[in-house]
């Protein structure tokens, strides 16, 4: 047995979760040994998920066992002790009271973004986070109708005349959405919409939150690039589809980000699989040098939650859409924790 041919047997050993092989997703650090000796082998998750992990050695093992019965093996995996891309933890909230800012957007629209957006404030939320939910698309703010919000719903204004945020599915939300009747059109131009979004931050009474979640208008304009500007960020999140021409609209999102110096997150592919293919995402996030949160497999049943207002975290949490958001979710908590722990020990 050589390590070539234990690299080929590692090629059909899919990751449980993103199902795609290990040496595709680039989780194969390291193969050593021999016969005589042994094989070890080092694969490197992001996933810090004990049960996951287990079930990974435990299909590496079987794979060469069942190629190489003879072949003894000795396996570690490990996790980034700091993620490409990872964002530095802020030395204080970056608005009074939010621990962590995290944009989620899109180098153009279609892709899915808010749907995205939702289920992982939502999978944030199902982790004991306190989670607010922004809709920065103003144009088009379908968050509350993904969250089952009745289109009569109206904010409170407190005391200090700011907005509460309305509280739904365990998140605090705001949306231009419950501020203006779905019928009327919105007609803006730039500098109002950066005024409305700027507002959602300062002026709505948001209190204490682990994150607060935006979901940015699609594109990476002058508009977006305006709002990042000015919206205090901890991090981003850019949502594409799986399409080779994906490459182009991650460019555009990456490059938006590094020039306002907000640290990328990761990349999410949306709608995985079928008739759009599926790795663009993995491909652009090693591309661009960031993290690969995953894919979003194509699902009909993602879709028919947003319009019923159940999104898949809520309607089916075992399905393997919501299964990819929380892992998501999962990685972006550990990116701030592996950042906050960095951060401490050099101080």
């Amino acid at each position: 047995m050589k390590r070539e041919e234990i690299l080929e047997i590692l090629k059909k050993v899919q990751d449980p979760e993103l199902k795609r092989d290990l040496v595709s997703l680039g989780m194969v650090k390291e193969i050593t040994g021999d016969d005589a000796a042994g094989f070890f082998i080092h694969l490197e998750v992001t996933t810090p998920n004990s049960e996951l992990r287990e079930a990974l050695k435990q299909a590496v093992a079987a794979a060469v066992s069942a190629a190489a019965p003879q072949v003894k093996l000795r396996i570690q995996i490990s996790t980034p002790s700091r993620q490409p891309g990872a964002a530095a933890a802020p030395a204080r909230p970056v608005v009074p009271g939010i621990r962590y800012a995290v944009a989620v957007a899109s180098g153009k629209g279609g892709v899915g973004k808010t749907t995205v957006a939702v289920n992982l404030a939502l999978a944030l939320a199902a982790k004991g986070n306190r989670v607010g939910l922004m809709d920065g698309d103003i144009y088009g703010p379908n968050v509350p109708l993904m969250l089952g919000v009745a289109p009569e719903t109206r904010p409170l204004v407190n005391e200090q005349e700011k907005l509460l945020p309305i509280e739904v599915q365990g998140l605090k939300m705001i949306s231009m959405g419950v501020l203006v009747p779905a019928d009327q059109p919105m007609i803006w131009r730039g500098p109002m919409l950066h005024s409305a979004v700027t507002q959602f931050v300062q002026k709505v009474d948001w209190g204490e939150l682990d994150f607060l979640v935006i979901d940015l208008p699609p594109g990476t304009g002058d508009v977006q690039l305006s709002l990042v500007q000015v919206v205090p960020l901890s991090g981003a999140v850019i949502v594409t589809t799986p399409q080779e021409v994906a490459l182009m609209d991650v460019r555009k999102g990456v490059a938006m980000f590094r020039k306002t110096q907000v640290p990328i997150l990761g990349v999410i592919e949306n709608m995985s699989g079928d008739i759009f293919g599926r790795g663009g995402g993995c491909e652009a996030a090693k591309q661009f040098g960031v993290p690969f949160l995953g894919e979003v497999p194509l699902d009909k049943r993602v879709r028919e939650g947003g319009d019923a207002g159940r999104p898949m975290i809520l309607a089916q949490p075992d399905s393997e859409p919501a299964r990819a958001y929380k892992r998501a979710a999962e990685m972006i908590e550990q990116i701030f924790s592996q950042a906050a722990q960095a951060d401490s020990s050099a101080s």
